[in-house]
């Protein structure tokens, strides 16, 4: 499909399956489990609607076209595919879209990088640019088993509170976007900075953490650039290139 679609329904179809993709692409994705939702605009009696992949395929397996819309409880409004969603699995999705407006798009993983940092006290390190983005902006969330209580939605959404990255302790990530290449560029960033940890501090050396002025510097500089995407309309080279990237290694994607 063009960049320049004018329907917007059509155009969220089409990230939000690039962006199942990709992840599948860069080996982030876990199986049949995680999710990746997107925000439809309400419907006509001001439902609120979203998007979901259906229940047991993988992530290389989603389409613009199979994508399952669904209800803020998990319930199916329109599912092409026929498999339904795993509503359990939308549990910390619904929670985190009905409070927080502002989030288009909620991305979770369970990669072994992101697992390995959510699963230390020290959380994730200023240790390099990447991970400079996100320097004193990560919330996070105590382990409390398999996310099925929903009792457990409340705590997840008061601990999140007004950030964007959130380490599930023990578990995994979570990323939120203005728009599904906000959150999928939140992703990307936080692998590599998850890896670099892991590889840094795996050599047995001293690590050097930037000097917190130094790191929060570098994350303003991110903010700003993102906020001119996602505020002022300022093309997104990045996302572009991602798009392409997906269009010529899984070209079915956009069908």
């Amino acid at each position: 499909m063009p960049d320049g679609m004018t329907d917007p329904i059509a155009a969220l179809r089409r990230d939000l399956a690039a962006a199942y993709r990709l992840i599948a692409l860069m080996g982030m994705d876990d199986g049949i489990y995680t999710h990746i939702s997107a925000r439809l605009p309400d419907g006509p009696d001001g439902q609120k609607r979203f998007l979901l992949n259906p229940y047991g395929l993988r992530f290389d397996e989603v389409t613009a076209s199979n994508l399952v819309t669904i209800d803020e409880t998990g319930a199916v409004i329109e599912d092409p595919y026929g498999a339904g969603v795993n509503a359990a699995g939308f549990t910390i999705h619904s929670a985190v879209h009905m409070a927080r407006h502002d989030a288009v798009c909620v991305l979770h993983t369970h990669t072994v990088a992101g697992v390995a940092v959510s699963s230390v006290k020290e959380g994730l390190l200023s240790l390099n640019q990447w991970s400079a983005q996100f320097h004193d902006r990560i919330a996070f969330h105590d382990y409390e088993g398999i996310a099925l209580d929903l009792a457990e939605r409340e705590r997840i959404v008061a601990d999140l509170g007004d950030r964007s990255v959130m380490l599930l302790r023990n578990h995994g990530t979570l990323l939120l976007g203005r728009s599904v290449a906000e959150a999928v560029k939140y992703a990307i960033n936080l692998e590599r900075s998850c890896k670099a940890q892991v590889a840094a501090l795996s050599m047995g050396l001293s690590p050097v953490v930037l000097p917190g002025e130094v790191a929060e510097h570098t994350a303003r500089q991110y903010a700003r650039m993102y906020d001119k995407m996602e505020l002022e309309g300022v093309a997104d080279p990045e996302w572009a290139a991602i798009l392409r990237k997906v269009e010529a290694e899984a070209p079915d994607f956009a069908a």
